[in-house]
């Protein structure tokens, strides 16, 4: 049996970059996991906003192109009450939140273990099968825990995976050989 070695070059700017990436990754991630409660409730009242910046502009259409049915109003109607909902409730926003989240580290998982072993046996892939393998966990754990642990587990597994993000690419970095 024979070994195929497989070297990743990179250009310096290149290199930096993904480093770069990965530091600030790994300083948004300590964030999340040094006040958990602070992230989700301001990831909480994020969506909430957004949601009703949403309904005022579906709102301003509706007046101006369509007032005469009321069925057009309905979405506006929707976007503005769950974005008040969770704005104003931010631990059901939490909750809410967290199933999305629970998607997010299962897909999250599944691409970055796919990723890492179409990197194999390329330089850093071990860490980028770790990350995926850490995002599968949380998904799991996150089931496990749902929605009574959701106010902080929101922004301490958002944190622990971008920390795994920020360490996966700054190794990837640091592996790569510069031209």
């Amino acid at each position: 049996m024979h070994q195929v070695v497989l070297e990743v070059v990179m250009d310096a700017r290149s290199r930096r970059r993904l480093m770069v990436a990965g530091v600030a990754m790994l300083i948004i991630g300590a964030l999340g996991v040094v006040v958990p409660q602070v992230l989700s409730f301001t990831l909480s009242l994020l969506v909430g906003a957004l949601l009703i910046a949403a309904g005022l502009v579906s709102a301003y259409l509706t007046w101006y192109g369509y007032r005469r049915s009321p069925v057009t109003w309905f979405k506006p109607a929707i976007l503005l009450i769950i974005g008040a909902l969770i704005a104003f409730h931010p631990g059901v926003g939490a909750a809410a939140l967290g199933l999305v989240l629970i998607l997010y580290f299962a897909f999250s998982a599944f691409a970055g273990i796919a990723l890492a072993l179409s990197f194999r046996p390329l330089p850093g892939w071990g860490w980028m099968l770790f990350s995926g393998l850490v995002s599968l966990v949380l998904a799991i754990v996150f089931i496990a825990g749902w929605p009574f642990q959701a106010r902080w587990l929101v922004g301490l597994f958002v944190g622990i995976n971008l920390i795994f993000d920020g360490v996966s690419l700054l190794m990837a970095g640091l592996a790569a050989r510069s031209d």
